[in-house]
C-alpha cells in the first residue's frame, strides 16, 4: 500500500490509502506506527492532503515550525 509522508509544523504524518479510503498514522522511530486519531475526509483528493492537514492542525504551527511539507512516498 503506497505511503505518503508529510511533516506538519515539525510532527511526521503518514498517510495510507486513497481518495474514498484514507488512513491517518503517526510513525514511531522503531519502525512502528499507531493510529493517528483524525479522519481525512473520503473525498479529499491526494493533491488536497497537505492543505487539509495544514487547516486540521494550524494551532500546532510555531515561528520555527510553520509549514506542511510533504516528503518522499513510500
Amino acid at each position: 500500500m503506497r505511503e505518503r509522508r508529510f511533516k506538519v509544523f515539525g510532527k511526521l504524518v503518514s498517510i495510507t490509502g486513497a481518495p474514498g479510503a484514507w488512513q491517518a498514522w503517526y510513525p514511531g522511530s522503531d519502525g512502528k506506527r499507531r493510529p493517528a486519531g483524525f479522519i481525512i475526509p473520503h473525498d479529499l483528493p491526494e493533491d488536497g492532503l497537505a492543505d487539509y492537514l495544514a487547516d486540521l492542525f494550524h494551532e500546532e504551527a510555531t515561528p520555527r515550525r510553520s509549514t506542511v511539507e510533504r516528503l518522499t512516498d513510500n
